[in-house]
């Protein structure tokens, strides 16, 4: 198994998203590369911390190669908007592609290449680095939305019916 860390906005639509990918193992919600040690929701969201509210996605790299997966993160996220996804606005929200090995950071640089071909003209802002620390967020965090399926969720209807054909074709 192996890990990634992604950061795509509010992390309860893009861990909902990442759990429900065939070749994805576990994922938990949590705070990455701030400048504070242990924050809460309430620091990352109205104090100064630099935390982005990011999800932990362990994979079977067998089932599930790492270019599919970071892949399947550019589909719900707009790598263009700088510390915003949707309607939530603010440092926490940028995107960022988190990895803890060099192996993966490499892989996950190509990806990021390739996708910013794709976006002529307009500047690509996710931030793709080794991850320098991760704090798990509180469990009313954890599996938010399949705890509270009507929560809110930036992220389209559409892009979970493209979930599922993905793992019909696998």
């Amino acid at each position: 198994m192996k890990e990634i860390y992604f950061a795509g906005g509010c992390f309860w639509g893009v861990e909902k998203y990442m759990s429900l990918i065939k070749g994805v193992a576990e994922t938990e919600v949590g705070y990455a590369n701030g400048k504070t040690q242990n924050p809460t929701y309430e620091d990352v969201c109205y104090r100064d911390t630099d935390h982005a509210e990011t999800v932990k996605v362990t994979y079977d790299e067998n089932t599930l190669p790492l270019s599919t997966l970071i892949n399947l993160y550019f589909d719900v996220i707009d790598p263009t908007l700088v510390d915003q996804q949707g309607p939530d606005v603010g440092r926490q929200y940028r995107t960022g592609i988190y990895c803890t090995e060099e192996e993966s950071l490499k892989t996950a640089k190509e990806e990021l290449d390739k996708l910013k071909k794709r976006y002529r003209g307009e500047i690509v802002v996710v931030e793709c680095k080794i991850l320098e620390n991760y704090y798990k967020a509180e469990d009313a965090h954890q599996k938010f939305l399949t705890k509270n399926p009507t929560g809110y969720c930036h992220i389209g209807k559409s892009a979970f019916k493209n979930i599922e054909e993905f793992n019909s074709n696998l």
